[in-house]
């Protein structure tokens, strides 16, 4: 028999291991550790409920008659995978040495409304970087940024750079459209650059115990004003439904501040700081344990509603035009 143990996976160090139950290392035992693990810890349970009608006891009963020790290991993978895709949770996944479960619905049932190839096209080849950050200045003397993930690490010395180089542009178009998410680190740094005084960004709350309901008080999340160049001119902030976890978050941040537009499509989601636990047979649970809220203490869990909602049209990308872009160079254009 096995222990599972639960610890934080991403920002926090750990401090080592909570003694969850003791279950056996067959089908049944591993079915049952990861249907307490998510029960005792995930964050979403009465959200989910209100949104689409999760009952996780339901889901127990649905799943539990699939499980049979004679099963194999694929099979078991197979059931486990789907029970967490009720959750709806891009940061649930279930990771085993042949296979890793995932859920990506949030993303893949909506239109991309994002073109590599129109990216390469207002770049050009001239385009200047910094560190994750492609960026240059468009012929109506807008500055275009392209930022593609939160993984790739940028510095304060980055943004001196690139502010400085856009410095004489009269707005800026931070394109993040497919950004999966990264480092939440990089998202205050990034955000302090367009901070004019303290500004309340979201909230965030940490469970307290096993209950679906046991939360601690809303904890208050401010982005202090960079002490380097900031930006105060308009912004555009595009997005899709690509844009999740870290990313979803730095556009709830950017939403809080006064001259940012947010423009293009509903964000994909993710506003649960994932956690990670094991199960007996050595597989790896990931899951959403501590929910973070935008300025109005309202759930970003299923995405951010844009400013100012905009498609990619097809007759533009047949001209070689991407028409959010396009619609954020005329909004900074008044």
């Amino acid at each position: 028999m096995k222990r599972i143990f639960l610890y934080l996976l991403i920002l926090l160090p750990l401090h080592g291991c909570v003694d969850e139950e003791q279950f056996d290392d067959t089908p049944q035992g591993n079915f049952e550790a990861l249907w307490k693990i998510i029960d005792e810890h995930y964050c979403f349970f009465d959200y989910k409920q209100h949104e689409y009608g999760l009952d996780w006891q339901q889901v127990y009963q649905k799943y539990k008659v699939r499980v049979d020790d004679n099963m194999s290991t694929t099979q078991l993978f197979e059931v486990l995978g789907k029970m967490l895709g009720e959750l709806r949770d891009g940061h649930v996944n279930l990771s085993a040495a042949h296979d890793y479960s995932r859920y990506w619905q949030w993303s893949e049932n909506y239109p991309a409304n994002f073109s590599d190839s129109l990216e390469r096209r207002y770049l050009g080849t001239d385009y200047r970087i910094a560190a994750g950050l492609k960026y240059r200045i468009l012929d109506d003397n807008i500055g275009y940024v392209r930022y593609d993930s939160f993984q790739s690490s940028v510095g304060e010395g980055n943004l001196e750079e690139m502010l400085s180089y856009l410095l004489l542009c009269r707005g800026l178009i931070i394109d993040i459209r497919d950004n999966g998410g990264g480092n939440l680190n990089t998202v205050d740094v990034l955000t302090s650059r367009f901070c004019q005084e303290k500004t309340l960004v979201g909230y965030i709350r940490h469970k307290t115990g096993k209950g679906h309901n046991d939360f601690s008080e809303m904890e208050a999340k401010y982005i202090e004003p960079s002490s380097n160049l900031r930006w105060y001119k308009p912004v555009c902030v595009l997005t899709n439904r690509g844009v999740f976890s870290a990313a979803n978050e730095f556009t709830s941040y950017m939403k809080a501040m006064p001259q940012v537009k947010i423009v293009g499509d509903h964000t994909g989601g993710g506003a649960g700081m994932p956690f990670s636990s094991s199960l007996p047979c050595g597989w790896t649970v990931r899951f959403s344990a501590v929910p973070m809220y935008d300025h109005h203490s309202q759930s970003i869990e299923f995405g951010i509603e844009p400013d100012y909602q905009v498609q990619l049209s097809e007759a533009d990308v047949l001209q070689g035009r991407d028409t959010i872009i396009e619609f954020a160079r005329k909004l900074l254009a008044r």
